[in-house]
């Protein structure tokens, strides 16, 4: 095997066999491939592109290029992976929820991402809870509870962690084929049975056009059925916020309320999650009514808080979050609302600017190194469609300092544009099986 060889190949629009690029993925983790091959790599790929069996070799040969875990567990396997949004905590929700419907989730999150909030930091958002684990402590969980949350390990998809690194500096990030071996080769070393992804779709969204959003939609799941794992995906509306809330804390605070039963407090976040729920429950074999009404009782009877409760324990977390959720998330010292500069109808919500507001109140990174302030974010966010008199609240500031809240408040007013009354797009705008 040469790197050259194989660059060369992509470079001509040639597309390398399996062989050739399981050996390529293992010599990104193990060194053999030089970081000036890695990044050739990347770049021919960004320029020229892989054929859909390609893709799925790609996938594979990441996948395969550290730990590949298999499961004996009285249950099927599953996950979710969304491509990231704001106001997007159903994972939170998700776990849980499926745990108590009988199956296992282990699954492999991340952390926030440009503007785009991360999974891991609002688990961090709870005092004690530790996400970084051991694969014995995930097996551990996952077996007891259902259900764990946890960071990946050194062993997951070592090539991928060498690869996203190099594209990061190379401005190769941009590509559908990179962009699903990346997302799947981390999925797929959990060694799921299923997989259901949420491509979101609009301005709080990386994919902001449909079209953009279909053709990662398109290749995901074809690369994962083609590396042997059920994956279906939905594409989902992300013109607003999925939840009223955006930052770490007041996140989970959201998650915590529709957990006990009140999905009237974020009902986009609660109909979405029994959809991604369901659809898991349905590619297991159930109809779906069945799937729906089991989802539905998970919550309100509270059997997924239960399970919620108990895997933030595991995690080193309070082990009464449960019944006093609200005594352990951290708040800000100042809180004021962000109110309407005119009057009208709340026809555009610019997600991104909103996202990029929280990252700039403390509550995401702009470099790796940042510390997050978990107590920090926006809450009570007026829904698309809303008509507001001017004074009238947009939204709720947690922040720091008084400096950061009025930065905020700027930011959200300059995010929401007042006009003709819009209705809101669906939620769920296709599915693909």
């Amino acid at each position: 095997m040469d790197a050259r060889a194989i660059i060369a190949a992509i470079r001509d629009k040639n597309t390398p066999g399996q062989e050739e690029l399981t050996w390529f993925a293992k010599g990104l983790a193990s060194g053999a491939v030089s970081d000036a091959q890695a990044g050739a790599f990347a770049m021919a790929v960004v320029l020229n592109g892989l054929s859909d069996a390609g893709r799925v070799a790609l996938t594979i040969g990441m996948r395969d290029s550290g730990d590949v875990m298999k499961w004996d567990l009285p249950g099927p396997v599953i996950d979710k992976h969304s491509t990231g949004g704001v106001g997007d905590c159903v994972s939170l929700i998700l776990a849980p929820v499926l745990a108590a419907c009988g199956v296992y989730v282990p699954m492999i999150s991340g952390r926030g991402l440009g503007h785009t909030g991360g999974t891991l930091d609002k688990l961090e958002a709870i005092p004690g809870v530790n996400i970084n684990v051991t694969e014995k402590q995930l097996r551990l969980i996952t077996r007891e509870v259902g259900c764990a949350i946890v960071s990946a390990t050194g062993q997951i998809a070592p090539a991928d962690r060498r690869l996203y690194a190099i594209r990061d500096v190379t401005a190769t990030v941009e590509s559908v084929d990179l962009i699903t071996a990346s997302i799947l080769s981390k999925k797929l070393a959990a060694g799921l049975d299923s997989l259901i992804l949420d491509v979101k779709c609009g301005s709080g969204a990386f994919m902001k056009t449909p079209d953009e959003a279909r053709a990662l939609a398109h290749a995901l799941v074809g690369a994962a059925n083609g590396a042997g794992c059920a994956t279906a995906a939905m594409i989902t509306d992300m013109n607003e916020p999925l939840a009223p809330a955006l930052g770490n804390a007041v996140e989970v605070a959201i998650c915590m309320e529709v957990l006990a039963g009140n999905p009237e407090v974020a009902p986009r976040l609660y109909d979405l999650t029994v959809g991604l729920c369901a659809q898991l429950l349905m590619m297991q074999g159930e109809d779906t009514a069945a799937a729906v009404s089991r989802v539905k009782s998970a919550i309100s009877s509270g059997a997924a808080m239960e399970r919620f409760s108990q895997m933030i324990a595991a995690l080193g977390g309070p082990p009464d979050m449960a019944h006093d959720w609200h005594t352990h998330l951290p708040k800000a010292p100042v809180v004021g609302e962000v109110t309407a500069p005119a009057s009208g109808y709340i026809s555009a919500i610019d997600g991104e600017a909103l996202g990029l507001a929280v990252v700039a109140l403390g509550g995401g990174r702009n470099v790796e190194t940042d510390q997050v302030n978990p107590a920090v974010g926006l809450t009570e966010v007026v829904r698309l469609g809303t008509k507001v008199t001017r004074g009238d609240p947009l939204c709720v500031v947690h922040a720091a300092d008084e400096d950061a809240a009025v930065a905020a408040a700027m930011a959200v007013q300059a995010a929401m544009t007042i006009g003709d009354a819009v209705a809101p797009g669906p939620l769920v705008i296709e599915g693909i099986t």
